[in-house]
């Protein structure tokens, strides 16, 4: 059934029936009825890649999402499209490897889709203006900021958590259950992403704690790899180093973590708390269930797409959103008994 079967079983041109199914004005009333029924009662399904090459008019948003394998970033892809489409937009996905190009990859697909904005996941925190001059529409970071960037803040949006807050309230919650010697896990403490902001998180409330920091006890695994996080908590333990607790910088870092400790003999919580900021769905179901601080997925992916088609509609500004994370209380923290 093409749009020719279309017309002729109306008895209107091609033409009509396009004006039709792109809801121009410019077509009465019972000529629309007539066009509708028919493509209903002949249950035609429009070619939109056709469409799209012919119309000039598009209701493309894109979604660039950096790191193939992150469960956290594919709960807020499901969120992003049903949002998206809500808002009367179509969701075009594009997943790339963690060193890819996010910014070059938006650029290539805004012209290939005709996007009207752009929504980056799990991006970089270091853009400049030169090379963001790629993108000539809106773009919105969801789960980051530029902070470490020359952006100004009235050049686009975000939508995070403050991460050395937030780190800074795991590493609280494990001195407030009686440990000081606490251990942290994670990808790089110079990497001008999540890693950096949340072991300054775990520093700073270290101090705050009059508690001395021990290089001894962050594990750096240079990735987001599980295995990577599982041969470095399992160097940990066999240095002989002295932790009571360990926190992850992530949920998927502290699964593995919980594997390298039993599969060590230890005991999660008795012998060594572990901690974690997240939230993932999956981490609910470890042995013991993850102690962890869950961000606000859901609600970060809707106020993402809510400030990119403001902005794509003129109804709104650039503006940059904090979000709190809400603390999930599982088995994997014990309270030691001198507190």
């Amino acid at each position: 059934m093409t749009i020719k079967d279309i017309a002729a079983y109306c008895g209107v041109s091609t033409s009509t029936v396009s004006r039709v199914l792109n809801d121009h004005p410019d077509v009465s009333p019972a000529v629309r009825d007539l066009v509708n029924q028919a493509i209903r009662a002949c249950h035609y399904v429009p070619n939109n890649s056709a469409r799209a090459l012919v119309s000039s008019h598009s209701t493309a948003v894109g979604v660039v999402s950096r790191g193939l394998d992150n469960p956290f970033l594919s709960s807020l892809i499901r969120v992003l499209g049903r949002e998206i489409h809500s808002r009367g937009y179509t969701m075009v996905l594009q997943q790339i490897p963690t060193q890819a190009d996010e910014v070059k990859a938006a650029a290539l697909l805004e012209r290939e889709k005709k996007l009207l904005g752009v929504i980056f996941l799990g991006g970089r925190f270091n853009y400049t203006a030169e090379e963001l001059r790629q993108l000539t529409v809106p773009f919105v970071c969801c789960t980051y900021t530029n902070i470490f960037g020359d952006l100004p803040r009235d050049a686009y949006s975000s939508v995070s958590i403050h991460d050395q807050n937030e780190a800074g309230k795991a590493v609280r919650y494990l001195v407030d259950h009686g440990h000081r010697r606490i251990a942290v896990l994670l990808d790089d403490p110079a990497d001008n992403s999540i890693g950096q902001l949340r072991f300054q998180g775990y520093r700073q409330a270290l101090a705050q704690c009059a508690l001395e920091y021990d290089p001894a006890l962050a594990v750096v695994t240079g990735d987001y790899a599980m295995n990577a996080a599982y041969d470095g908590v399992c160097r940990l333990i066999d240095s002989g180093a002295v932790f009571t607790a360990l926190l992850a910088i992530s949920d998927s870092l502290a699964i593995a973590a919980i594997k390298a400790l039993t599969d060590r003999g230890l005991r999660v919580p008795e012998d060594c708390s572990v901690i974690a900021i997240d939230g993932l769905e999956l981490s609910g179901y470890t042995v013991p269930t993850l102690t962890t601080l869950c961000q606000p997925a859901a609600d970060m992916a809707r106020e993402s797409v809510m400030m990119l088609t403001e902005l794509i509609e003129g109804t709104g500004s650039h503006r940059h959103r904090l979000m709190d994370t809400t603390l999930r209380e599982g088995g994997s923290v014990a309270r030691l008994e001198s507190v």
